[in-house]
């Protein structure tokens, strides 16, 4: 397997790229005559200056190589001169002629002769040869049935297809369409070749992808190559948290920490006792907070900061957990062991409560569509709600505890509680399959990863273990650092592609790690009691929001933007500037 050689000079092979990948580009019809003879179609080694001369400060990048997918490049930019001048000032071809010829019989429909072509490319692998032959004959069926030759379409998938023993699946379905032809007639026209040839190129991409790459470079290779770079130099930089646009292939990308919020912009104190619990809305555009209080408030954020929109009054105990609607119109309030209230978060109007006689709500949630409402209930069963009240369906048994969080699934498939102290319910409530994350230690809350593919637990041991939850259960990190001895502590995923871990403290501060590597990145001061619960903002990676037994909600921002907010108190606010 690999390259081959070529006697014939650069300049002759030029026209011969040029041409193919203009085709590539823009479909036109190749009518120059092929170089070489029939004797070019043996297979024979890339010829290169220099053997295998390298480039590079490593010594790990090959010139011909290097050489080749730049000219690629340079062709599927549409630079088809720059790609020729390149070939004939270097020496080193593209492509061989060889593979010229079957890249022109793919494009000009020549399949008999492409499939000859095929086996003197140099390929070794009987498979390979098999699969891209079976490709070129598929086509060829296909334009045979498009010009109605319906019994030579049947004799290619009869002498030429079947032979090959492969894809027997995909025989019967080309023997389908023999008996309703008429699905594959196209109306003659003068659009009817290009379609063809449109049809064309892409399985000439279909075989670069099944041909080794010393055959025929792939498509965008140079583009791959310093994408995985730009995606490597960002996946190791323990800071990155700006939009993917502001890196550059000038410089090696390193962010610094001023791309972690860990400066406080503002305090919120209009809570009159101990805050339990925030939630950034889905669009970032709101804040909801939680308190010992028994009252709810509703957060407003813009490009000034945070203010106070609504505070929800009606519980008679205190709300332990809440939940944004999948539209952010709407939030639910959870009292510890009391009932769910649903309100409008517009008007702050109590649309519904939702409860059951002797019994208490735990948790509360919400369907991906926003149809209907979830809640745990202190009788360890989970309960399923139409927004007006009316109870659907009901999970008993072992399905949650009086202390547990809950989470649905963006597809509305699995929901998540905590069932034992040291177990986490996985419930696919449609296929009736359940899954359990086994811990050693009582956990105490867990949060859900955007992409539902991750589950971020809280332990007793001051532990946080982040579980990949898609296909077989994995325990992928562990976060280590934090203070839990006697309150439950949150922990939530955040910044850019959700790339951080933020945790409370009974210490007072806030933790950030990176979560890839597990490192401690920042341990934030500012809070004068246990920090209960933190957010970051879905939609602004720089805003991270956290809760306290202070009886107040921080916001944390870059450093660079603490200047531009006033020094104030207004509204139960807290302004500060360049201070905790």
């Amino acid at each position: 397997m690999g390259g081959v050689e070529d006697d014939e000079p650069a300049s002759k092979r030029m026209k011969l790229s040029s041409e193919e990948l203009r085709r590539l580009s823009n479909g036109s019809t190749i009518k120059e005559p092929v170089a070489g003879s029939s004797g070019d179609l043996m297979a024979r080694p890339l010829q290169s200056e220099g053997g295998e001369e390298v480039v590079g400060s490593k010594g790990v990048i090959k010139k011909v190589e290097f050489v080749r997918i730049i000219t690629k490049a340079l062709y599927s930019l549409g630079y088809i001169k720059s790609g020729a001048h390149l070939e004939e000032e270097s020496g080193i071809p593209l492509h061989s002629s060889v593979v010229n010829v079957f890249m022109r019989q793919i494009l000009e429909g020549n399949w008999d002769e492409s499939v000859v072509t095929l086996h003197n490319i140099g390929l070794t692998d009987e498979r390979t040869i098999k699969s891209a032959s079976f490709l070129i004959l598929e086509q060829k069926f296909f334009e045979l049935l498009d010009e109605e030759k319906v019994m030579d379409a049947l004799k290619t998938l009869r002498t030429e297809i079947a032979p090959l023993c492969i894809n027997n699946g995909r025989v019967r379905e080309l023997s389908s369409s023999i008996v309703s032809p008429s699905d594959w007639f196209s109306v003659r026209s003068p659009k009817r070749d290009i379609k063809r040839a449109r049809s064309r190129t892409k399985l000439l991409e279909e075989l670069q992808k099944l041909l080794p790459p010393t055959v025929m470079i792939p498509e965008r290779r140079l583009e791959h190559l310093v994408e995985q770079a730009l995606v490597l130099q960002r996946d190791a930089c323990m800071f990155h948290n700006s939009l993917e646009k502001e890196m550059s292939l000038y410089a090696d990308h390193q962010c610094g920490r001023d791309q972690i919020p860990s400066q406080t912009l503002q305090i919120l104190q209009a809570h009159t006792d101990e805050v339990w619990f925030l939630q950034f809305s889905h669009n970032g555009k709101y804040l909801a907070s939680s308190s010992n209080d028994q009252s709810t408030i509703i957060w407003e954020v813009d490009a000034n900061g945070v203010s106070l929109k609504h505070i929800l009054s009606g519980h008679q105990k205190p709300i332990s957990a809440v939940s944004w609607s999948p539209d952010d119109h709407q939030l639910l309030t959870c009292g510890v062991e009391e009932v769910v209230r649903r309100w409008d978060v517009s008007s702050g109007e109590c649309l519904n409560v939702y409860e059951k006689a002797g019994l208490g709500m735990v948790s509360c949630g919400w369907s991906p569509d926003g149809k209907w409402i979830f809640s745990g209930v202190n009788d360890k069963s989970i309960c399923m709600w139409e927004l007006e009240g009316k109870e659907l369906e009901c999970w008993k048994g072992q399905r949650t505890l009086k202390i547990s969080d809950l989470e649905i699934t963006s597809d509305g498939k699995q929901i998540i509680s905590i069932c034992r102290e040291t177990a986490i319910l996985l419930l696919d409530r449609e296929a009736k399959v359940e899954r359990l994350i086994e811990e050693d230690q009582t956990i105490t809350s867990f949060s859900l990863s955007r992409d539902n593919r991750f589950l971020l637990v809280n332990l007793l041991n001051q532990e946080i273990h982040l579980w990949n939850i898609e296909g077989d259960l994995k325990l992928v990190s562990k976060y280590k650092g934090h203070k839990r001895t006697r309150f439950i502590i949150r922990s939530c995923f955040g910044g850019l592609e959700q790339a951080f871990i933020a945790s409370g403290s009974e210490d007072s501060l806030v933790y950030i790690w990176h979560r890839g590597t597990g490192e401690l990145i920042e341990a934030l001061p500012g809070h004068s009691g246990a920090v209960n619960c933190v957010s970051w903002n879905p939609a602004n990676p720089h805003m991270l929001a956290s809760a306290s037994d202070d009886r107040t909600i921080r916001i944390w921002g870059l450093n660079n933007l603490s200047t531009k907010l006033k020094d104030t108190h207004s509204n139960g606010i807290h302004y500060c500037n360049g201070g905790t």
